[in-house]
């Protein structure tokens, strides 16, 4: 039994990355239709506005997530709203998962931690999360600077947990979701894939930017401090890049990338796998494809496992 499944109520195990501003109830909730598991952010900050999406989400009757990135909430006010709403299915993130874990399971809540180290996975464990979310560095936006490819992480990290693992990273399609799942992982999380996709809410600057990159279409800024990204490869990440610092007010201008299509008024945050996305499909598409695949190369992998062949 998949119990990634068992746990989100998801018939897919396809989770829609938590991206802020991007992953609100147009997004998650296309997501969720399609038979994935679709994700509320709270990373933006705008408390009102994500309690609305979360409770748009509620009323739809889907099965979905909301994300808790622990270093940006400012209080304790959307930990209580998510234990006190009917949710069902948490990722947390940006930091100890510790104090959040008791209310959250004492509201019947299932709790996934993301992790970009063996040693946070460990820890995480330890201290009572249901799954873990494993972050390689191939991923788009907030990065750990020391960085180790989802391809080697989820390897060490299942050869010491048994808990489900959702790889993440680098992956776009059926290929990269039996890769992970030969590595140990119960389900994929796509965000860069899903970002240029046509539910998503970007401008179609940044749709046609992700599906224009090749593999070698992004940096990892700001390495010598925090926070450490993974953006598009632009002038202004490529002056940021030359300085090895981010400016104070890197992000002031997020939004008007996102929703303005001004695709040098900050970094865009996206993922390697943005060399692997070649044109923007439905969600609905997207995730039809991304099974299919990986059923087949399964399938192949199958018979040559009961045929002892390698061809």
């Amino acid at each position: 039994m998949n119990r990634f499944l068992a746990h989100s109520g998801a018939r897919y195990p396809i989770v829609q990355a938590p991206m802020g501003w991007i992953a609100r109830s147009t997004l998650a909730g296309a997501v969720s239709r399609a038979g994935g598991l679709g994700i509320i952010e709270t990373s933006s900050g705008e408390s009102a506005n994500c309690q609305h999406e979360i409770a748009a989400m509620l009323a739809s009757g889907l099965p979905f997530g909301v994300n808790l990135p622990i270093r940006f909430l400012k209080d304790d006010a959307m930990l209580r709203y998510v234990c006190e709403s009917g949710i069902r299915f948490v990722t947390t993130s940006a930091g100890s998962p510790a104090k959040f874990i008791a209310p959250l399971k004492a509201a019947g809540i299932v709790v996934y931690h993301a992790v970009p180290t063996l040693d946070t996975a460990l820890k995480c464990v330890d201290a009572g999360v249901d799954g873990l979310v494993v972050e390689g560095s191939e991923g788009g936006g907030f990065k750990n600077p020391e960085e180790v490819s989802t391809l080697v992480l989820l390897q060490a990290i299942r050869e010491r947990v048994d808990v489900p693992l959702v790889a993440a990273g680098g992956i776009v399609d059926g290929r990269g979701m039996a890769a992970a799942f030969a590595l140990g992982a119960e389900a994929i999380q796509m965000g860069t894939r899903f970002v240029a996709s046509a539910e998503s809410p970007v401008h179609a600057n940044f749709k046609n930017a992700i599906v224009a990159a090749e593999a070698t279409g992004t940096w990892m800024l700001n390495k010598k401090a925090t926070p450490c990204i993974r953006a598009l490869k632009s002038q202004r990440t490529a002056a940021i890049h030359e300085a090895g610092l981010m400016p104070a007010d890197t992000f002031a201008g997020i939004q008007q990338v996102y929703f303005g299509g001004d695709m040098e008024a900050a970094p865009a945050l996206a993922g390697q796998s943005a060399g692997l996305i070649h044109d923007v499909l439905s969600v609905q598409q997207i995730i039809d494809e991304t099974v299919a695949q990986f059923h087949a190369i399964s399938a192949r992998l199958g018979g040559m496992a009961a045929a002892s062949s390698f061809g």
